[in-house]
C-alpha cells in the first residue's frame, strides 16, 4: 500500500507516526523498512516489502526512514541482501551476478543508507554466494561500511549469526536475540587468545555505542498509541493506495 501511493511526503508522516507509536511502547529501533525486491508471490514476507522495482523502493524506504529517524526513533534497514524467497530461507544461497547485485537487490539498499542513513542495518538470513549474509565480509564491510560509509551498527535477522570469529570479522555488530550465544563469552575467548583482530571488536563496540547515544538524544515526549490522527492517517494512506486500472480496447485479459 505505501510504494503503491508514488507519494514520498505522506510515507515519512507515516513514519513518523510509527516513531511516536514505537516511542509509546517504550522501544528505541523500529525494525524496518524491508526493501527487498518482490521477486516471487511465494515469498511470505512480500507484504512487508514495496515494490519490484528498486527505484520506487528506494524512495519509499527513504522516506520511511527520514519519517521515523525525525522522532529519534532508529530505523533498521533489512533484510541485506538478496533476501527474496521463503524456501530455504534461512540457508539458502542467493547466487547473483555483481551487474544483477548492484543494480536490483542493492541499488534501493544503496540509496537509503545514503540519503537517509537508517541507525542500522540488519543482514539476512540466506547465503549470497554462498556466504552468510551475517558474515558477507564483501557486502558488510567493502560495500555497505566501506563504499556507502555507513555508520550505524550492523545487526543479525534473528538467529542469522552461525559464527563468532567470522562474523565480527565479516562486519556484524550485534547479534540477535540475546543473551548470546555466539558472542559474549565466546567473542571475549576468541580476543584473548587472539582469534580475532581486536580492531574488528573496537569497531562494532563504536557502532553500538552510536546506537545508544543516538537511543538517548530525544527530549520527545513519551509517544502515543492509536490516535485519532494516526487512525485518519491510516485512512489517508489507503485511500491514496488504491490503484483503478482501466480495460481501454479489451486488453486484459492478457493471452
Amino acid at each position: 500500500s505505501m510504494a503503491s501511493s508514488w507519494n514520498p511526503e505522506l510515507i515519512e508522516r507515516v513514519g513518523a507516526a510509527l516513531a511516536e507509536e514505537t516511542r509509546a511502547m517504550g522501544c528505541h529501533v523500529l525494525l524496518g523498512p524491508c526493501v527487498n525486491i518482490v521477486r516471487t508471490p511465494l515469498a511470505g514476507r512480500n507484504f512487508e516489502s514495496y515494490a519490484e522495482d528498486p527505484y520506487l523502493a528506494g524512495r519509499i524506504g527513504v522516506a520511511w526512514v527520514m519519517g521515523v529517524q525525525s522522532k529519534n526513533v532508529g530505523a533498521s534497514l533489512k533484510h541485506y541482501a538478496c533476501n527474496n524467497q521463503e524456501i530455504e530461507r534461512t540457508r539458502g544461497n542467493s547466487v547473483v551476478d555483481e551487474r544483477t547485485l548492484r543494480e536490483i537487490y542493492l541499488a534501493q539498499f544503496e540509496t537509503i543508507v545514503k540519503e537517509a542513513r537508517p541507525w542500522t542495518v540488519m543482514c539476512s538470513y540466506n547465503r549470497i554466494n554462498g556466504v552468510y549474509g551475517s558474515q558477507n565480509h564483501y557486502l558488510l564491510n567493502q560495500i555497505l561500511k566501506g563504499e556507502w560509509s555507513f555508520d550505524g551498527a550492523v545487526v543479525s535477522d534473528w538467529g542469522a549469526n552461525h559464527t563468532t570469529v567470522e562474523s565480527v570479522q565479516g562486519g556484524l555488530d550485534i547479534e540477535m536475540p540475546g543473551p548470546a550465544k555466539y558472542y559474549g563469552r565466546l567473542l571475549a575467548e576468541a580476543v584473548l587468545n587472539w582469534q580475532i583482530d581486536e580492531a574488528a571488536v573496537e569497531d562494532a563496540v563504536r557502532r553500538i555505542l552510536r546506537l545508544i547515544l543516538r537511543c538517548g538524544q530525544s527530549d520527545d515526549p513519551a509517544g502515543v498509541v492509536n490516535t485519532p490522527e494516526h487512525q485518519a492517517l491510516a485512512r489517508e494512506l489507503a485511500e491514496e493506495s488504491i490503484t483503478l486500472l482501466k480495460n481501454d480496447k479489451r486488453v486484459l485479459p492478457l493471452n
